[in-house]
């Protein structure tokens, strides 16, 4: 079996694949528990109440989704 190996001649786009969708899932899935924590917290343990809750909420949603999204690749 190790004899039949030729280094680079792997086809890895499963791999590859697999680990974008989980860096993708990573970075989406830590900004919707952040905004969670956030509107939660403030809803319940200030006195902020659901609206002083939600808007910070909606606005971290917001700058995450903007400066979290995908950037253009470069055209070199």
């Amino acid at each position: 079996m190790a004899g039949n190996y030729r280094r680079g001649e792997m086809d890895i786009h499963e791999q590859s694949a697999t680990f974008e969708a989980f860096g993708k899932m990573t970075k989406w899935g830590s900004l919707a528990v952040a905004v969670l924590l956030l509107t939660i917290t403030l809803w319940f343990c200030t006195s902020a109440g659901f609206i002083g809750g939600v808007i910070p909420g909606i606005v971290l949603a917001i700058l995450g989704v903007v400066f979290l999204r995908e950037k253009p690749a470069s055209a070199h």
